[in-house]
């Protein structure tokens, strides 16, 4: 395609003369031709940020990306290039560039730098990197292959199955009115918002008392409940409800001491069911001590780990405890590799998060138990059995076995994070940053409605979500520390002959624009679909 107009700035091909991924330097929308159709999800997925966080895009998007594209290969013309178009704008670039790079992991079975090379093949400029949802500047960043990694490495050991997956319940129950509540680990591991004493709308944000999870956790076979955070609610709640509850606090915003994380792992690893665990928000210290739990069975770095819990729960794992996260890998895979000695392989599930074949199982009244649900035998165990070994092989020479004693273990400050856990006890902590964020987009859906008390299967009013994925409009309408869409256009002549081959394309020289300033978006939310 000879590119004398100057509007295709990069190019990547990913079926051979049929699915490409351009980049333009174009507001115009490039109409499909008899040889070639257009699409783009720039203005159809949008990431709702907590501060200047700006992806990637959550599991729900994610899923309606890889049924969009496999429709579009099954339904346009075998004749027709497929192109995926997005902007110059370098947040929309990289979480579309995500979403492509993703499918073809998932679907055409190549390698995360296979897909990331395609993506920088030739001239095409590079991507920036996601960053977390602190307040400020960004100090604490993953890259778009790390991510990609998280994909493949959680793809392979069946965390997930795009084709056994309910989008509906992942969309209902992790909008603040319903739970907001995620799973991260099949089976395994929720993660959720810190229930207070009652259940009640307090300046339009609403909150939930232990009993509003009872009828979720009991149908999910969760036995065990983890409090991180001081205590807002009586754990009897849970208690004579027939859960066991545990209390490990430590501070809001910080890390935990190693004595913190070991107790955590102990009991986690002798609960036969699934653990609900929670601090304030849900993100940050929750989403550290998962992490761990995840390196240590399943070998993933830390990198990877936060990729994939992000996708799960986006603002997971804030500033500092990325950092952290990192310095206990080597010691995660060294105890993993020792508990698997003693304990065998770790189980791989046999269904992902919220699918629908172990939906139909719970409906159906079959007991959820580690034993009918896990497959012991699965090929993925001895993957990621080698994986380990590799990885630990590795890292030896710079394990750290034994982390300095922390004075009071149960606070579990590091001396990198005290500047950080300091400022929190004179302000707002992170966690009550994170609520409010939510709380401010609440109000937004639920000013001009009345408002009724909460329930997990009855809620009303509109829910703020944190990373809403929207349905998806007709193709041709196709941004640590804690702190104007132009009607169709007929397709310029450099973009109608895009078929010829991706190799021989000529790309602009020009930079791409300096990042953006976080985006805000306004869009009416859908009507709730009540999963039961």
């Amino acid at each position: 395609m000879d590119d004398s107009s100057g509007v295709l700035v990069s190019a990547s091909e990913f079926i051979k003369d049929r699915l490409y991924f351009v980049t333009l330097q174009t507001y115009a929308k490039p109409r499909s031709t008899e040889n070639t159709h257009y699409f783009s999800i720039d203005e159809e997925l949008v990431y709702e940020n907590f501060f200047a966080d700006f992806g990637p895009y959550n599991l729900a998007m994610l899923y309606k990306y890889c049924q969009k594209l496999n429709k579009k290969l099954q339904t346009v013309p075998a004749k027709k290039k497929i192109v995926h178009y997005t902007s110059t704008d370098p947040q929309k670039r990289v979480n579309a560039a995500f979403l492509i790079a993703s499918f073809s992991i998932i679907y055409l079975k190549r390698t995360p730098d296979d897909a990331y090379v395609d993506l920088l093949r030739g001239s095409n400029p590079p991507f920036i990197s996601f960053r977390d949802a602190s307040v400020g500047a960004a100090l604490y960043n993953i890259t778009l292959l790390d991510c990609l990694k998280g994909v493949y490495e959680t793809h392979k050991r069946q965390f997930f199955n795009l084709d056994d997956f309910d989008v509906k319940e992942y969309e209902h129950y992790e909008r603040v009115k319903n739970g907001d509540l995620n799973w991260i680990v099949p089976l395994k591991f929720i993660a959720f918002c810190g229930p207070h004493a009652k259940s009640k709308i307090e300046d339009g944000y609403f909150i939930h008392a232990p009993s509003a999870y009872f009828n979720y956790f009991r149908k999910h076979n969760v036995t065990t409940i983890i409090r991180l955070n001081k205590k807002i609610y009586d754990a009897n709640d849970f208690s004579n409800a027939g859960f066991d509850h545990r209390d490990l606090f430590f501070l809001d915003g910080s890390v935990p001491s190693d004595h913190i994380l070991q107790q955590f792992l102990n009991i986690v690893e002798s609960t036969k069911g699934a653990v609900a665990v929670h601090c304030k928000a849900g993100l940050g210290r929750t989403g550290s001590l998962i992490g761990c739990y995840i390196m240590k069975h399943y070998g993933l770095t830390a990198r990877e780990t936060i990729a994939w819990i992000r996708l799960c729960r986006p603002g997971s794992i804030i500033g500092h405890q990325q950092q952290w996260l990192e310095e206990k890998q080597a010691k995660m895979w060294a105890q993993g590799e020792l508990y698997r000695r003693e304990h065998g392989p770790t189980p791989t599930p046999m269904f992902g998060v919220y699918s629908l074949k172990m939906k139909d199982m719970i409906e159906r009244g079959v007991p959820l138990n580690s034993q009918e649900l896990c497959d012991n035998r699965s090929k993925v165990n001895e993957d990621a059995k080698v994986d380990n070994v590799l990885r630990i092989l590795k890292k030896v020479d710079t394990m750290k076995l034994d982390d300095q004693t922390d004075e009071n273990k149960n606070n579990g400050i590091n001396t990198t994070a005290q500047s950080t856990v300091a400022a929190n006890i004179l302000k707002l902590t992170q966690g009550d940053k994170l609520n409010h964020m939510k709380a401010q987009r609440q109000l937004q859906h639920v000013r001009s409605h009345s408002l009724t008390t909460p329930s997990l299967l009855f809620g009303t009013g509109r829910p703020h979500t944190r990373a809403m994925s929207q349905t998806f409009r007709n193709d041709s309408s196709q941004s640590s520390s804690q702190l104007a869409a132009v009607s169709p256009i007929k397709a310029p002549k450099s973009l109608s002959t895009i078929g010829s081959s991706c190799g021989g394309l000529k790309r602009t020289t020009r930079t791409l624009a300096s990042p953006v300033k976080s985006r805000t978006s306004t869009r009416s939310s859908h009507k709730s679909t009540f999963v039961r």
